[in-house]
């Protein structure tokens, strides 16, 4: 969280009136007498949005005025922020602008005035007790250890955190070198979901950990700076004594991932959703709708129709509330919400009073007991926009529902919309899932003079009304789950069963408690979920699991633990491939995986260069390093001459490589309990690699091969087929009996599955591979003939789920294969025995 200063001087004026030297890119800094002191410099940086703090938070940045009289200070606005970095650092503009969320832009900053200036950087919600100079004194670089407790809270635990480094408070000298090593992560890393890994103190974490000299940075214990846990761990834990005694300032925690409050909905750009429209039930058309377009429109000028939300209720405030601060938050510009009540409890009317919003209208009705439909008409009859929106007042609405549903609308010029699927949440079994496609009656939006009456009915009221909309007007269905969350809270106009239903025949469940835990953090940065929710969700099923049909996702595991080292064998065929040896071999010695637990495999046939000759060089080194090695020759005849991604060449050419596999899995496979096929001419992979992929705890799991790190997916044989695939015609991509459709033809690649985990594939690529050994064993194999009309890696896919074993992949843990790739000589090289691109 940031905070602010007075606006003193220029942006890039040093806030104690120094002027300082350009800071440059990392990689070229200059030296001036400012960088190279050695001393942290007394001043204070604190960040806001702009210059009004909240109240709440004045009397601690004062704390810090008070007890540093004649330290210099500043409070720094985003619009001071970004014209520092375009004067300073300009280089970093691209990912500062392209963050998604403005807690990453926040975090990020402090980094790089630290490396400026220098001096002390806390957030606003940091109270000062004492001057800090003492703890300050003779040090160069000074952090703080966030409480043991939190290394508890899943997020942590799930990524093997043994302490947690908090960026809520930084001293520093300028130029300390640390700046430069977190700089060119914060690049590496600007692509995660996640704002704790990008830029926030699990970044941080890793920075520290990764430092290149950390013997000039000093992390204090947690009761000099971080005495107390937040209040999210302690009602997870149980109350935490504080000890004070030590302690120097002590942070509140306000906004705090550990808080778990939402930073506030950050809007989609560049999403599309998939729709398909019909007419009186007839079909008419899909595609994908891009939000950004119609906002285009709308920002050009074109009309925004008011949507009236139509919420009935009776005497359940508490969840009516949330449903308020669900349409209070909606990007939607133009909106109003009809509340129409029946019940005898005021409370609800008082809130909405204390709101002050003209555009929600609280309509009281005597407690009668009409039915629900009879009530609906109510609401409807007291709309006064041409489109109506149903609001129930017990479920979650993302802020960017309406503005979807109407863009969709307007955009494709139909009467209304529904969403194809939802998302179900059951808070009490802790289970989340997306259900399966239909109409959704709840997510309707419709244009007021083509909506039917409502039957008078006390439950089941908008099934018909649904229905005769679908029947008789155009309609849009929008595949876009998120923006409506289905809630089983216990006092639902229908029953747990009618909810058992729709889990039992969800698309994709997460019931796991880690899974099930992860998801609702990722909920609660755009929904008002109580934080009481999350912590309850930490501690594992409050019931057994549904059993879930169709695929599931979880988010990424955290690595296996270093004590659970399973036997790995490493297996790599090659051809031609002495430009990549260097490299893969240079790489494979940077796996920390421990040696004595790796065999090597390697194959090598039908080279015309020197690879063979490399490899029996190498030999005795990689002998004397791994468990076990096998290094074996078989010549398969193949030469292309041609370009080895031509149609007509494919069969072919994966068949060879499919014999390649199976052949150097006989000869090499022993007593593993892991495969790992690894790709000579992958040129970047993380140093844990096997402990992540192991940590997914899956029979069949692949990275994800992209081009460049956050960049497109390289390795196209791994994929997830298109819900509707089966309607599409693949036999015009058939050839020599496999399947070669163009890129994206019902398939969905990986770059397009980023932050959403551990995911279930429909088929996967060979550049890196874990498979479980017995499955080999078992006869899985990678198939040198169509099979399914798939070969070689895709076939293994197939053949695995006959079998009975899924397979899956890890979007955001990636290996990097650029299209073409120089050797030392400057020379670019494409081999011949790596998957299709």
């Amino acid at each position: 969280m940031g905070t602010r200063h007075h606006a003193e001087g220029r942006p890039g004026d040093c806030p104690a009136g120094r002027s300082t030297g350009k800071s440059v890119a990392p990689a070229n800094r200059h030296t001036d007498p400012m960088r190279t002191q050695q001393k942290i410099p007394a001043l204070i940086h604190q960040t806001w949005k702009d210059t009004d703090v909240p109240p709440e938070w004045e009397a601690w940045a004062d704390s810090w005025r008070r007890h540093h009289p004649g330290w210099g200070y500043r409070l720094w606005t985003d619009a001071d922020n970004r014209a520092f970095l375009q004067e300073h650092y300009p280089w970093f503009l691209p990912v500062y602008d392209g963050y998604p969320e403005a807690i990453m832009r926040a975090d990020a900053i402090r980094y790089f005035l630290l490396d400026h200036f220098g001096g002390l950087y806390v957030d606003l919600d940091f109270e000062c007790l004492s001057p800090v100079g003492d703890i300050l004194d003779g040090r160069e670089l000074v952090l703080g250890r966030e409480p043991e407790a939190h290394t508890g809270l899943l997020l942590a635990r799930q990524r093997g955190f043994g302490r947690i480094v908090g960026n809520a408070f930084i001293a520093s000298r300028p130029g300390h070198p640390f700046w430069a090593h977190v700089h060119r992560h914060l690049v590496g890393c600007h692509k995660s979901p996640s704002a704790l890994d990008a830029t926030g103190p699990f970044f941080l974490t890793r920075a520290v950990d990764s430092a290149p000299d950390p013997t000039s940075i000093t992390v204090l214990d947690p009761e000099i700076l971080y005495p107390e846990v937040s209040p999210y761990a302690a009602e997870l834990f149980g109350p935490q004594k504080a000890d004070y005694e030590r302690a120097y300032a002590v942070h509140h925690w306000s906004g705090s991932w550990v808080a778990d409050t939402p930073a506030g909905p950050r809007a989609s750009v560049g999403k599309r959703f998939p729709f398909w429209t019909s007419q009186e039930m007839h079909p008419l058309a899909d595609g994908m709708l891009n939000l950004d377009a119609q906002r285009h429109r709308w920002a050009s000028g074109a009309p925004a129709p008011t949507v009236s939300c139509l919420m009935v209720t009776k005497d359940r405030s508490s969840t009516a509330r949330r449903a308020i601060r669900c349409f209070r938050a909606q990007t939607y510009p133009s909106l109003e919400l009809v509340v129409v009540e029946d019940g005898t409890d005021d409370a609800l009317e008082q809130h909405i009073r204390e709101q002050g919003d003209p555009r929600i209208r609280h309509h009281r009705l005597p407690p009668e007991g009409r039915p629900l439909g009879e009530l609906r008409n109510e609401a409807v009859d007291r709309a006064t926009g041409p489109y109506v929106c149903q609001w129930d007042d017990d479920d979650l609405y993302d802020p960017e529902r309406v503005e979807t549903q109407m863009a969709a609308i307007l955009a494709l010029g139909t009467d209304a919309c529904f969403l194809a699927r939802e998302r179900l949440w059951w808070p009490a079994r802790r289970k989340l899932a997306i259900s399966c496609a239909r109409v959704w009656e709840g997510s309707m939006v419709c244009a007021k003079d083509r909506l039917p009456r409502y039957p008078a009915l006390r439950r089941g009221e908008d099934t018909p009304v649904a229905e005769g909309v679908v029947r008789g007007c155009r309609v849009v269905s929008v595949d876009a789950p998120e923006l409506y969350t289905y809630v089983c809270h216990g006092g639902n106009t229908f029953d747990e069963s009618h909810f058992a239903e729709h889990f039992d025949v969800a698309t994709e469940i997460w019931a796991e408690p880690g899974a099930y835990a992860e998801r609702l953090q990722a909920m609660a940065t755009r929904l008002p979920i109580e934080p009481k929710d999350i912590a309850h969700a930490e501690t594992g099923p409050a019931a057994p699991p549904a059993r879930a049909r169709g695929p599931r996702t979880a988010v990424e595991p955290a690595p296996v633990p270093a004590s659970e080292r399973p036997r790995v064998l490493v297996l790599t065929p090659v051809k031609d491939a002495a430009a990549f040896l260097p490299r893969y071999l240079e790489n494979l010695r940077a796996l920390d995986y421990p040696r004595e637990a790796i065999s090597l495999g390697l194959l090598e046939g039908d080279s015309r260069d020197t690879t063979r000759e490399l490899l029996q060089q190498a030999l005795p080194g990689l002998e004397s390093e791994y468990r076990r090695v096998t290094l074996a020759h078989r010549d398969f005849g193949l030469q292309l001459e041609g370009p080895r991604w031509e149609t007509g060449v494919q069969r072919r050419r994966r068949s060879v490589l499919a014999r390649a596999r199976n052949h150097l899995l006989s000869r090499a496979l022993a007593d593993e309990e892991w495969v790992l096929w690894l790709d000579v001419d992958v040129t970047d992979r993380p140093a844990d690699l096997i402990q992540r992929l192991l940590g997914a705890r899956k029979d069949i799991v692949v990275p994800h091969c992209a081009t460049t790190a956050g960049g497109p997916t390289y390795d196209l044989n791994t994929f997830v087929l298109h819900r509707r695939a089966g309607t599409l015609n693949w036999d015009q991509w058939l050839r020599d009996g496999i399947l070669q459709p163009p890129r994206g033809f019902g398939r969905t690649y990986l770059d397009e599955l980023r932050g959403q985990g551990l995911v279930r594939v429909d088929s996967v690529g060979g550049t890196a591979l874990l498979v479980r050994a017995d499955l080999h064993r078992d006869g899985l194999a990678f198939p040198c003939f169509p099979y399914q009309h798939l070969i070689e890696t895709e076939g293994l896919a197939a053949m695995a789920r006959d079998m009975g074993t899924a397979c899956w992949a890890l979007p955001d843990l990636e290996v990097l294969h650029p299209h073409q790739v120089p050797d030392p000589a400057g020379v670019r090289h494409a081999p011949v025995l790596t998957d299709l691109e």
